[in-house]
């Protein structure tokens, strides 16, 4: 069986995640690890299953949740592609995190894959991708991964990445709604860390908010917006670091 379990609060990580899957097998098995009603604990995978785990890079590292929820999952010596996806900046510390969390559950390590997407806050950055170019590499990856793993070779994975890991950084810009607001509620139902109150959506927990636009982008009305001063500051800085297009990596 081969499995997908991904992180991807505004979609952009998913598009690659399933470029890979799709390689792999017409039919996948999906897990929404945004999903905060999930019961993680209960999935078990076998030996010989292969998982592609998915996450965006957020300053470097993890999301936080997102670790939490996978160290629930059992490996039990399943083959699983770790899979990091970042706006064009850096991902730092992300990939080697992930690894450390998979082996950690069980997994094996078949191959790793570094991945760019269209930056989750400045949309501007990297703003077509992945694109038609990124699907071919990562297609040839996955054709990579796929003979890696038919020949049974487990050979040590080594990615980018330092111990300890940089420190996590604090949530940089929190959405909140504009006067079209109409409370329907889509943003507080979809938020991945139930930040937002069902009740009030107009009230926001600073402290469970991880900055990851799904709330933006899928609000019905456009009515969710980050500070306007914070986003030109951001959007100067990045474009600056991040001119140069990056390209997706392997690990294998």
């Amino acid at each position: 069986m081969v499995y997908t379990f991904v992180f991807s609060p505004c979609g952009s990580t998913k598009k690659v995640a399933d470029v890979l899957a799709e390689e792999f097998s017409s039919a996948k098995q999906e897990v929404d690890l945004t999903d905060p009603n999930k019961n993680f604990a209960s999935i078990s995978l076998q030996a010989q299953d292969l998982a592609i785990v998915a996450v965006p890079s957020y300053a470097g590292r993890v999301p936080a949740v997102a670790i939490e929820r996978i160290q629930k999952i059992q490996g039990n010596g399943a083959k699983a592609v770790a899979v990091v996806v970042y706006g064009n900046r850096a991902y730092e510390d992300t990939l080697m995190e992930l690894k450390d969390t998979l082996k950690e559950g069980g997994f094996q390590i078949l191959a790793a894959v570094s991945a760019i997407a269209r930056h989750s806050i400045v949309h501007t950055i990297a703003a077509d991708r992945p694109d038609m170019n990124d699907a071919e590499t990562l297609k040839r990856f996955a054709q990579q991964i796929l003979q890696k793993y038919t020949e049974g070779q487990m050979l040590e994975v080594k990615v980018p990445g330092n111990h300890p890991y940089k420190k996590a950084g604090g949530t940089p810009m929190i959405p909140k709604p504009t006067k079209d607001c109409n409370q329907c509620g889509e943003c507080a139902k979809l938020c991945p860390v139930q930040a937002i109150d069902p009740h009030n959506v107009k009230k926001v927990d600073k402290q469970r908010c991880i900055s990851c636009m799904r709330c933006v982008e899928i609000c019905p009305k456009h009515a969710r917006k980050i500070n306007e001063l914070l986003y030109f500051a951001a959007e100067k800085m990045l474009s600056k670091s991040c001119a140069e297009r990056k390209e997706n990596e392997l690990f294998i």
